[in-house]
């Protein structure tokens, strides 16, 4: 596998478009679309939260359906989401005016909105966007941080990646780009992310890549523990790498999901050190867990943790609030076997071994904890199992943010 530069349209055959909609924000782009030039199988996971936006029950029901797709709308600003049939309509609304511009027939059109909860769509300068982006489309690699610039909300940086892998003598590209940066607990943030490629894969493997994958990287990403009503993740494949079309479970496939976790991994972890006034990642990894299911439930309790996360902002190594949110989480262990790590560019240190405090300099703790990127492994000493999860500091800023988040 080989990192390369791009997103969105690194893959052959799909290309983006982007422009001002005006559809909340007045000085940036807030809409983005992405087409392949043939039709593509998909696959997709969304929101278990029960109150659904209208977006997700709309490419839900298209994944579940027809399971082709050719082009993907989205806008950031007001997420649809609490608005009824009118909200439908404008789902519907959108797509008929995709095969319109843009001769994509509308049951073959995904659609994804973030922002604001509750508010309608101007549905005019929706639909008047589409027009704006028809003949502006673009493979570059350019167009596609653009489309990841423009469905940011409240994120401070687009987020995109793409790798290339070998599968059948060809070579297979995958990439993607997500938004996200409050709102973030996915349970399949407000999350959409979006991944393309090129592979050559049926549509019953391509749904079990994607649901497989959700499971180790979106899923276990959480930055304030509320699970968005919009999350959705759409893959697209057309079919372009040429290799032998993968329609069961073996190498080839082993090879895809490997690339495909890659993407989903890196940008998972992009939308978690983006947190809403976040200044690091934070990453939680158990170790020696009796079972994965422990190890989840484990690293996820900690990642979601307030005291834990406002610790980390403040560079304090208190490391009791880690084994206290442990000891909460439901997952059962023996206390007086767990160590407890932290691990930055900075260096490591042993904090806690058999559940009771190492002697450990504070002053080389706080030097470690004050980085990008702060690691907290916990050995639990109880099995083989591990996981990791990925989240942010908490900060004042996060209030703030969220305090006039509307207005």
């Amino acid at each position: 596998m080989k990192i390369i530069e791009g997103g969105v349209t690194a893959a052959t055959g799909f290309s983006a478009a982007v422009c001002a909609a005006e559809i909340k924000y007045k000085d940036r782009t807030d809409m983005a679309a992405v087409i392949s030039d043939v039709p593509c199988v998909s696959a997709g996971t969304f929101t278990t939260n029960i109150v659904k936006a209208a977006p997700v029950i709309w490419d839900r029901d298209l994944v579940y359906g027809s399971n082709t797709a050719r082009a993907v709308i989205v806008n950031s600003g007001i997420a649809n989401a609490c608005t009824g049939k009118q909200g439908m309509d404008y789902c519907k609304e959108t797509c008929e005016a995709v095969e319109k511009e843009l001769g994509i027939p509308a049951n073959q059109v995904f659609v994804a909105s973030t922002g604001v909860i509750g508010m309608q769509l101007p549905i005019d300068r929706l639909t008047a966007g589409i027009g704006k982006m028809k003949g502006h489309f673009s493979d570059t690699i350019e167009a596609g941080t653009e489309a990841a610039k423009a469905i940011m909300t409240t994120d401070t940086k687009h987020k995109e990646v793409a790798v290339t892998v070998e599968i059948g003598g060809k070579t297979v590209t995958v990439g993607g780009m997500c938004k996200g940066s409050g709102m973030i607990h996915p349970n399949m943030c407000t999350m959409l992310g979006f991944v393309t490629t090129d592979c050559n894969i049926s549509g019953e493997m391509l749904q079990k890549a994607l649901s497989a994958s959700v499971k180790d990287t979106y899923n276990m990403v959480s930055v304030d523990g509320d699970t968005s009503t919009n999350d959705t993740v759409l893959l697209l494949a057309n079919g372009h790498a040429g290799n032998p079309k993968i329609t069961a479970e073996g190498e080839d496939y082993d090879a895809f999901l490997e690339a495909l976790n890659y993407v989903n991994t890196e940008i998972a972890k992009k939308i978690a050190g983006d947190g809403e006034g976040a200044t690091a990642l934070f990453e939680v990894k158990v170790i020696n867990a009796a079972s994965k299911e422990d190890a989840v439930t484990l690293s996820k309790s900690v990642i979601t943790s307030s005291l834990t996360k406002a610790a980390i902002f403040g560079h304090d190594a208190n490391w009791g609030r880690i084994i206290c949110a442990l000891g909460y989480s439901g997952a059962q262990f023996d206390p007086d076997k767990v160590d407890l790590f932290f691990e930055s560019a900075a260096g490591k240190i042993q904090i806690a071994a058999g559940g009771v405090g190492c002697d450990y300099s504070e002053e080389e703790a706080t030097k470690i904890l004050s980085e990008e990127a702060v690691t907290v492994t916990a050995d639990m000493h109880a099995g083989s199992a591990e996981a990791t999860a990925w989240g942010c500091d908490l900060t004042y800023d996060y209030v703030k943010i969220n305090a006039d988040y509307r207005s």
